[in-house]
């Protein structure tokens, strides 16, 4: 059972890439980490990496599938059981939802990014590619990508709550993307409902992820105004940004962040990042261990994960 001198944490997503340098950045500052995966050899293997790095007693694995209602409630009997607490869930597993050349909407989010620092209101900044690929934005592959990266997120967030409430300093962390920023949202109705903190629901941010699915599985995306890139990555990191805030206002006793930890060299973007997986991982650790009184229910995606929320 817990150890009242112990913080647990749980990691979702971290076989690999940023969720794997969280797990090795906590696991040094002594909290003891729960690494979870889809798979589960290739969580072990992560595992392994792990203890060959001096990390043995302070990392366990555990396999869940955040898209999974079976394999959630198995691993929250599992860390009951094992655990009795948690301290701090960060919630990093999530999927592209696209097919083809991953270059393509990693330069499509730099722009994006571009035009929110510089404060501009342009719909879509120019874009010049350099890559000559092509993506492909499927209905499936992005259906899969709102249910990993939103409703995966929800219910792993739910199902651990009676966890964190028993922590005197829980904590969740939803690593979400500048894809997601509001700025960039070109559905007018989406824009105004994610916008409208005071009147912001479960079941507002649910209803546009709905209508999102609705619109591209009826051909309506470029009528009704979604990006034309990597539709189904904003729609889903936009809903996640919106659905933080929400949370932290229902759970006031807790701090509730959402950031975009930079683009960093990852299997997810072909490795074409501008910083180390080590270097996003340690603004997101930063934002985790933010101390009692903190903020909570903000977006950070300024250079240091501090200061700019929106």
């Amino acid at each position: 059972m817990a150890d009242a001198g112990v913080r647990y944490a749980l990691v979702t997503g971290g076989n690999k890439g940023i969720g794997l340098e969280i797990c090795k950045q906590l696991a040094s500052k002594g909290i003891k980490v729960i690494l979870t995966s889809r798979d589960e050899k290739r969580g072990l293997e992560a595992l392994q990496i792990l203890n060959h790095s001096g990390l043995s007693h302070h990392v366990d694995f555990l396999q869940l599938n955040v898209v999974d209602a079976a394999s959630i409630a198995a691993a929250v009997q599992f860390f009951t059981t094992k655990y009795g607490r948690l301290d701090i869930l960060v919630n990093n597993a999530g999927v592209l939802g696209l097919e083809g050349d991953v270059s393509i909407p990693q330069e499509v989010v730099e722009a994006t990014v571009v035009a929110v620092v510089a404060n501009s209101e342009v719909e879509t900044p120019p874009l010049q590619l350099k890559t000559k690929g092509t993506t492909i934005q499927t209905y499936e592959a992005g259906e899969k990508c709102i249910h990993t990266n939103y409703y995966g997120v929800k219910r792993v967030t739910e199902a651990f709550i009676p966890l964190l409430q028993l922590s005197d300093s829980p904590t969740i962390v939803n690593v979400s993307s500048m894809g997601g920023h509001l700025t960039h949202l070109r559905n007018e109705r989406a824009k105004a409902v994610l916008s409208n903190e005071a009147g912001l629901t479960e079941e507002s941010v649910d209803g546009v992820v709905q209508e999102f699915l609705i619109d591209f599985k009826e051909g309506r995306l470029e009528k009704n105004k979604w990006l034309n890139h990597a539709t189904a990555y904003q729609v889903s990191k936009a809903a996640l940004n919106a659905y933080t805030k929400v949370l932290a206002k229902r759970h006031t006793d807790f701090i509730i962040n959402s950031l975009c930890p930079g683009f960093a060299r990852t299997d997810m973007n072909g490795n074409l990042g501008a910083i180390s997986a080590e270097e996003a991982a340690q603004k997101v650790v930063r934002v985790a261990l933010l101390p009692r009184g903190g903020p909570s229910g903000a977006f950070f995606y300024d250079k240091d994960a501090y200061g700019v929320a929106t």
